[in-house]
């Protein structure tokens, strides 16, 4: 009988077990990230400074999440900083929470430009993706608006899961965010100290918020912008034209005025960023165009670089500077 009872609860002991690491691996297969995406469920360990979460921050234009408020060593109170909005935002501070293992640095770039006096003291709100929607957040609607009936709506099923949102998303960042942090940290409100900047999609963004809210943005930092807006191989050459040529005739249209604002776009030559110097090139002449000089506006080319957080993170400190320099 005791052999019995003895087999009986070895055999409950390995079914428990078996159960306990199916739900562990089950959990591990949740907490997976997929391409683009980054876990908030922990803080980002940083360099240096500190961040404030601003947790599951509500809009009545776009989802909720979480926001990150970067404040750099030596962060005090009786200061005034300038604020820098970022997008992507958990892809900024800390690899181990991004999908790739790879971040920007931008604490350490921020630490070392202030540590050598070459920018002015910036906080920094870094705003999470919303993953399925990342692109209908950051796609620029507004130059869309004379695509074909046929051409809007192969962008609807093909890039933007059916919805385009990144005029609501400026909504949210520049009626909601922005008032927020303006009476909650002390900053600088006015136009020459708010900046916003983004990588790939991001730059897309980037340029679409600093063109309809001149008011507000007074420079934009676009790395890697994503001037084919969708990816070439899902669209037919003629809707990849339309859509191509839709947003550099919006940037043609509603660059703000370079006497008040600074614009620095870039790009690499590898991966997804070899797609980027034909359209850039043709920015390039539009914003000679509108009066834009190396005093307000840069392109750079980086050989060899790719489309990739490593990449902007090493030369994150030429944006920074010519946006914040002193």
């Amino acid at each position: 009988m005791k052999k019995i009872i003895t087999y009986l609860s070895a055999l409950l002991l390995l079914f428990s077990c078996a159960t306990e690491s199916k739900q562990t691996e089950e959990k591990q297969e949740e907490k997976t990230l997929g391409v683009g995406e980054a876990s908030d469920d922990q803080m980002p360990k940083l360099y240096a400074g500190k961040i404030d979460r601003l947790p599951n921050f509500e809009s009545k234009y776009i989802d909720s999440r979480n926001v990150d408020v970067y404040m750099p060593e030596g962060y005090s109170k009786d200061k005034k900083y300038a604020v820098l909005y970022m997008h992507d935002g958990l892809m900024l501070f800390d690899s181990m929470v991004t999908w790739n293992k790879q971040e920007w640095e931008v604490d350490e770039n921020i630490t070392k430009l202030l540590q050598e006096n070459k920018i002015q003291d910036v906080i920094v709100v870094a705003v999470p993706n919303n993953g399925k929607y990342r692109s209908s957040e950051y796609l620029p609607q507004k130059s869309l608006k004379d695509l074909s009936e046929s051409d809007m709506k192969a962008v609807l099923k093909k890039r933007v899961e059916g919805k385009l949102l990144s005029d609501n998303y400026l909504k949210f960042l520049t009626s909601e965010l922005k008032p927020y942090i303006d009476s909650h940290y002390p900053t600088y409100s006015d136009r020459e100290h708010t900046f916003v900047m983004g990588s790939s999609m991001g730059g897309l963004i980037s340029m679409y918020a600093i063109c309809e809210y001149p008011e507000v943005f007074g420079g934009a930092g676009c790395l890697s912008t994503h001037w084919p807006m969708v990816y070439a191989e899902d669209f037919t050459d003629a809707e990849n034209k339309a859509v191509t040529d839709g947003v550099i005739n919006y940037v043609d249209n509603n660059l703000p005025d370079p006497k008040t604002h600074k614009i620095y776009f870039d790009f690499g030559t590898e991966t997804l960023d070899s797609q980027y110097e034909p359209y850039q090139k043709r920015v390039d002449v539009i914003m000679k165009k509108h009066g834009f000089t190396s005093d307000n506006w840069m392109t750079e080319k980086f050989p060899g670089e790719n489309h990739s957080e490593v990449a902007w993170a090493k030369r994150l400190n030429i944006p920074l500077e010519f946006l914040l320099g002193k």
